[in-house]
Order: structure tokens, then C-alpha cells, then sequence
């Protein structure tokens, strides 16, 4: 058998229905442990700094410190905790606030429980994990701040083989599922990959990603 270090996650949010229904769905995947839940921000922070976790699950609106506050606290204190936003609101102006401010993720609650645990294991494995929600939102905010009046004219120029990769990182595609795409071996795509991020001075794929959203890559 191979042994493996289960992903320690935690869980914050002030409704224990919601609490009780991520753990029964995570609760069968060998991947990840549960390692303390909190019903506030002020238990939240407590417990954070007895055991921190690898991926911590966080709702926006809680009592005593909310998301917001929680997140810029945690941050300060613990920049490899890996931070999903699991919330009620989906308006682009709150997925970019709290990406801004250092969420690796950000979820809806309707989110599946099959998406929520790739978010977990993408988030611990590779920084980031980007959905359409998260997408729209910083493509909108992009267009916002240029006025959406010209085109931005890339740094970088990739070509087209380096941009079919950097779209299916986008699309949160794992190396393997981009070699069978791109019809060559895992190793050649990392390869590639870690040339790209050389290129643009990105030094996660979250990185690179973030530059092909800047640079309208990905629209």
C-alpha cells in the first residue's frame, strides 16, 4: 500500500447544518482528514493558531470576526494555509474582493461535494483552484479598470501549442488530462509549463493563469 499524509482541512461557518452536510460529503475520501470545525470567526482564529490546517473551508458572513476580517487576519499569520470561500453570495464584486485578498478559491454553497473536494486538492497541490464563477469575475474587473476601450498587447508571446496548454489550465485540467489533449507525455507538458512560467515571471500556475487573464488570453 502507499502511504500518503492525508490534506488536514478545517471548517468555519456559523450554520451547523451546513457544517454537518460538508463533513458527511467529504467524509468518505481517504484524501482528506477534518481536523476541527469552528461556528464563528472569534473560534475560528482560536483554533487556527492551536492546529493550522493544510485547506481551510470559510463562509463570508459570520459572527463575532467575519470572512473578511478572518481572511486578512489569517494571512498575516498563515500564508500557506490554503483558503476555499464557500458562501450564499456569488456577485463579482465580492468573488474579486476576497481573491484579492488572498482566497485561493470561491465557491458557491450549491457547489457539488465532487467540486468542492477538487477544489481542496487543487488548492493544496497547486495554489489555486479557478471555476467559471471565479473566471467571469476577474475578467469583469479587468475590463472595468481598463474601460474595456483597447486590447492589451501581451508581454509574452505564446505560441499556439503554449496557449492550448494555458486554456486548459484555465479550465483546472490536470497534466495528465492535458497530455492526452495535447498528444504529448506528462513530463513534456511540465516541461512546457515550467518554460511558460519562466517566461512571464509567474511563479505558480495560478500565476500563469492570472497572466492570461490580464492579457485577454482566455477570453
Amino acid at each position: 500500500m502507499t502511504n500518503f499524509t492525508p490534506i488536514k482541512v478545517a471548517i468555519a461557518d456559523d450554520h451547523k447544518i451546513f457544517r454537518d452536510g460538508i463533513r458527511m460529503a467529504l467524509s468518505g475520501k481517504e484524501m482528506l482528514k477534518i481536523i476541527w470545525e469552528a461556528e464563528d470567526g472569534k473560534d475560528l482564529m482560536h483554533k487556527i493558531k492551536l492546529k493550522a490546517p493544510d485547506v481551510l473551508l470559510m463562509d463570508i458572513r459570520m459572527p463575532e470576526i467575519d470572512g473578511i476580517n478572518a481572511i486578512s487576519l489569517i494571512r498575516k499569520e498563515f500564508e500557506d494555509v490554503k483558503i476555499i470561500v464557500v458562501t450564499m453570495y456569488d456577485d463579482q464584486e465580492m468573488i474579486t474582493k476576497m481573491m484579492e485578498m488572498g482566497a485561493n478559491a470561491y465557491l458557491t454553497k450549491t457547489t457539488d461535494p465532487e467540486e468542492i473536494y477538487n477544489a481542496i486538492v487543487t488548492c493544496k497541490n497547486d495554489d489555486f483552484y479557478f471555476n467559471d464563477l471565479v473566471n467571469s469575475a476577474l475578467l469583469g474587473k479587468l475590463k472595468q479598470r481598463n474601460g474595456d476601450r483597447t486590447t492589451i498587447t501581451p508581454v509574452v508571446n505564446f505560441n499556439e501549442k503554449e496557449l492550448k496548454i494555458l486554456k486548459l489550465l484555465a479550465e483546472d485540467k490536470t497534466t495528465e488530462e492535458i497530455s492526452k489533449v495535447i498528444f504529448l507525455s506528462p513530463r513534456t507538458i511540465e516541461t512546457i509549463r515550467q518554460n511558460m512560467k519562466l517566461k512571464v515571471g509567474a511563479k505558480t500556475i495560478a500565476g500563469l493563469v492570472m497572466y492570461g487573464i490580464k492579457n485577454k488570453m482566455l477570453v
